[in-house]
């Protein structure tokens, strides 16, 4: 018999649940996981989503049916499992998750350890075959244990040691939890900060009655921006489902794009470590790599992706890596992304200069780089389009194909890149300090790319 396995994806599993991601699937996970990867003992958790129990039982079922001793760490965010799996000294850890994917989806996320990341290079291709159609292995003569642990205050201690508490000011913040994950450990770190929360749409809930917990489309915005501007507060935080990212709004209740977080998040962290080196990827790079310049850091470009950011921030053991879709990434934080440390980053830079809002010290880089955000088109043949743009652009500018097509000229950049999951194209364009170059640039390519 052949399991279903259509849910396994590039980095992580995702699919509908019961249909593609579902109890069974998760026994055979695990009973085929602890002997792949050498794990005696590992964490498990799992978000919100109503389905997370029933598939996290199943899997540890099957975990402890293969020997292997399970901490179950509860209703947590992806970075707690990252956080358990390192400072536990464990063998892996799973996360069951379907990140900003609406309800009726849920997953996995995998690690080894010290929290590396189990993707397609590097054991998720084979555990998907051994799931698909492998014969299971024999019980073990001794099965596992199981053990609930609640690891939230040694989590958020953690969390708090990359700013100086004694040094925020008493700010005003709309936190948006989006009812997922994020709403409980904002109640542990709230009686460690001096910061007025207000909070939005708090309660975790897996039926998300205010919609998918996914801050980076437009419509799910205007309730922490309304909360910003109806409470006169110094900013506002939203988050996805896992809390593996955060999203700035200033003062006046605007969206800051993720790409002008990595820079302001560069500078704070080369401000304390001179010379250090920051990872970043290749979608849109001229605002990080003049910020890292000035600042004397070391610019390294990587793929964009967790798996092959951590893999080259290990590799450059680079102090900071950031992505434009609002993953950070921390050399102190086993070079895994949190979705807990910048917002309290930029809230600690805001209280070191109480001239300025958060509009002000983002307006100066926003100014000089604008950017048209990601923009996404549905292709019928993603390759043929991406060579017809290579051949009409690279022989005018500088081309390059880390990451997709990426082109370059004097005033104007951008970079095309294909979806992992979809017939799309996603396309990101900015200039220097020309918003008019890059709109008419954007809408040129737009043309030429959804022509057909």
């Amino acid at each position: 018999m052949r399991y279903c396995t259509e849910a396994f994806g590039a980095y992580d599993i995702r699919g509908i649940y019961p249909k593609t991601i579902n109890e069974e699937i998760a026994y055979r996970i695990g009973r085929f996981f602890p002997a792949l990867f050498a794990a005696k003992k590992v964490v498990v958790g799992n978000d919100i989503r109503l389905s997370g129990p029933a598939i996290k039982k199943a899997l540890m079922k099957g975990l402890v049916e293969s020997g292997c001793d399970v901490i179950d760490i509860g209703q947590c965010g992806t970075e707690m499992i990252y956080f358990a799996t390192a400072h536990l000294k464990l063998d892996g850890g799973v996360m069951i998750t379907a990140s900003h994917n609406p309800k009726e989806y849920n997953g996995m996320k995998f690690v080894r350890q010290e929290a590396r990341p189990i993707s397609g290079d590097t054991g998720l291709r084979e555990l998907e075959a051994q799931v698909a159609d492998g014969e299971l292995p024999p019980m073990a003569e001794t099965k596992g244990k199981v053990e609930a642990l609640n690891l939230a205050e040694d989590y958020v201690q953690h969390i708090l040691s990359y700013v100086d508490v004694t040094k925020l000011k008493p700010l005003k913040v709309v936190v948006n939890a989006g009812n997922g994950a994020a709403g409980p450990i904002l109640d542990v770190m709230e009686k460690y900060l001096p910061f007025e929360l207000v909070k939005v749409h708090h309660p975790p809930d897996g039926s998300f009655p205010n919609g998918v917990p996914n801050p980076l489309l437009p419509e799910n915005r205007e309730a922490t921006s309304k909360a910003v501007r109806e409470s006169g507060a110094d900013a506002g935080v939203a988050w996805d489902g896992d809390f593996d990212r955060c999203f700035m709004f200033d003062e006046q209740g605007a969206f800051i794009e993720g790409y002008y977080m990595v820079g302001f998040l560069a500078k704070a962290f080369l401000k304390k470590n001179p010379g250090a080196k920051i990872v970043h990827d290749a979608r849109l790079i001229w605002n990080t790599e003049e910020i890292v310049r000035e600042n004397g850091g070391v610019s390294v470009l990587s793929k964009s992706g967790h798996a092959f950011i951590k893999e080259k921030m290990r590799e450059e053991d680079a102090i900071y890596g950031g992505e434009m879709s609002a993953h950070h990434y921390f050399r102190d934080f086993f070079y895994c992304d949190s979705g807990m440390i910048p917002w309290l980053l930029v809230l600690e830079l805001l209280s070191q200069d109480n001239s300025k809002t958060l509009s002000d010290l983002m307006a100066k880089r926003i100014h000089l780089y604008p950017c048209s955000g990601e923009i996404n088109s549905k292709v019928n043949d993603t390759d043929k389009m991406l060579k017809h743009i290579a051949s009409e652009y690279g022989s005018k500018g500088i081309l390059t194909q880390l990451d997709g097509l990426s082109v370059a000229f004097p005033d104007w950049r951008f970079n095309l890149r294909k979806s992992n999951t979809e017939p799309m194209l996603r396309l990101n364009v900015e200039s220097r300090n020309d918003e008019a170059l890059m709109i008419e640039k954007t809408a040129e390519l737009l043309g030429k790319i959804r022509k057909e």
